[in-house]
């Protein structure tokens, strides 16, 4: 059997918000070395499947140069291997409107691959799954569909899809991101369909802009085809908020992580930068963190998630936080729970996390409520800054965009207009 495993990754990722600001959502990095797309990437040659193309739009150069020919997950083939679909102009082109309406514009890559079966994959998801269990459980049940599941919490029930089933394991309902649901029983957004049925759906459907599988293909399919759920019980998730991706980086410093990252058996790949080893100097010190190559360590790290090429200063102290690629904690300071993006530097005898106010952000109140910091990519951040909860540094942001060197919880610090310019040429770059 042939199957071709198709991924979405364009989407844009809003409520990552600075952290998708400069990149797709499945190029964002994630456990120090990896990014999200290796996850789907590396299931689908643990599976087996070494047919895949990967549909991108949004901001697709960084996640484009991180895929390449596909070389770290033995996808640089003569014959099959990853291919990077983006939308074009001409016959029956133009951008990607909807999930199903990305799959249609694509159809001619799909005929030409002739697969029996279509695996369809979010390219933003962290797990670790055998997609080919999933397959073969679809061709015993003789299904035209089946959607992989997942129990959820019931508060974040109205972020997914829910399903209602039959006795059978057959689906009877689908609801996206329901106001009352029956169920919270989820959709992990992993779809595979036989292709032929496939192809006449999206060539019946798919016409029309905007097309959705949640929202068009599935709802038709479960009532007139044969639509089963596969329920999965594994570890999944879905990390498209800042506190879900906070929480989910930081659960890997568990002694016992959910997500085994240290499994041979199941190795998740990725385009690993070539630097040196991490370096401890003589007061560095880390605890139940994850710290990547070629970081160097003077100060102090607990519980957090270093990068490579991340430098740690004498005296500095990074708890809780997430601290991305070639980033520098100066001497004295102290980052506590924050997300800083790539290339940044925390100014000496800085304090990021400061005080108990929990003031939510000015103008993300539903992003930042819980006492996380944003800083975004090549931030600098002056000396003797004090940064509260709930803040929002964005990006290219440097120390003559600050005002004050007390920056109150709930606050966002942009670049001012005469810098905006120069910062969009150097990110173009």
């Amino acid at each position: 059997m042939k199957t071709l495993a198709l991924v979405l990754a364009g989407g844009r990722g809003t409520r990552l918000d600075i952290l998708s600001e400069d990149r797709a959502k499945p190029g964002v990095p994630f456990g120090g070395k990896f990014r999200l797309i290796d996850f789907v990437l590396s299931n689908c040659v643990n599976s087996g499947i070494y047919d895949i193309g990967v549909l991108t739009q949004y901001l697709p150069l960084s996640l484009n140069n991180h895929i390449g020919i596909g070389k770290p997950w033995d996808l640089d083939r003569r014959i099959g291997g990853v291919t990077i679909l983006q939308p074009y102009t001409g016959k029956q082109g133009g951008w990607y409107k909807g999930t199903a309406h990305a799959v249609y514009q694509n159809l001619n890559y799909i005929k030409k691959n002739k697969p029996e079966y279509i695996i369809i994959l979010s390219g933003d998801h962290v797990y670790k799954m055998n997609y080919d269990k999933m397959i073969s459980y679809h061709i015993e049940q003789g299904a035209d569909l089946t959607i992989a599941t997942q129990k959820v919490d019931w508060d974040d029930v109205n972020q997914f899809g829910i399903l209602e089933l039959d006795q059978n394991m057959q689906i009877v309902d689908f609801v996206e991101k329901p106001d009352n649901p029956v169920s919270n029983l989820a959709s992990m957004g992993i779809y595979v369909f036989t292709a032929d049925i496939l192809i006449q759906k999206l060539e019946a459907f798919c016409n029309q802009d905007n097309s959705d599988f949640g929202h068009h293909i599935i709802p038709e399919m479960i009532e007139n085809n044969k639509v089963f759920a596969y329920e999965y019980k594994g570890y999944w998730r879905d990390v498209g908020t800042l506190k879900s991706f906070w929480e989910a980086n930081l659960a890997l410093t568990d002694d016992l992580p959910e997500l085994n990252l240290y499994d041979d058996g199941w190795k998740i790949h990725t385009r690993s930068e070539e630097k040196p080893p991490v370096k401890f100097g003589q007061k560095g010190r880390a605890n139940n963190s994850l710290v990547s190559n070629g970081c160097i360590i003077n100060g102090v790290v607990e519980n957090s998630v270093l990068s490579p090429g991340v430098v740690i200063e004498e005296g500095a102290v990074v708890r809780d936080s997430i601290i991305l690629n070639n980033t520098v904690i100066s001497k004295d300071s102290i980052v506590c729970k924050c997300i800083i993006d790539k290339s940044s530097v925390i100014g000496v005898n800085s304090h990021l996390g400061f005080g108990g106010d929990m003031t939510c952000s000015d103008e993300k109140p539903n992003l930042l409520a819980n006492g996380l910091n944003v800083i975004g990519k090549g931030v600098r951040i002056p000396a003797n800054t004090q940064i509260g909860r709930n803040c929002r540094i964005l990006s290219g942001v440097t120390e003559v965009d600050f005002e004050s060197k007390h920056i109150s919880s709930g606050s966002t610090v942009s670049i001012m207009e005469d810098d905006e310019e120069e910062y969009i040429a150097d990110i173009a770059q």
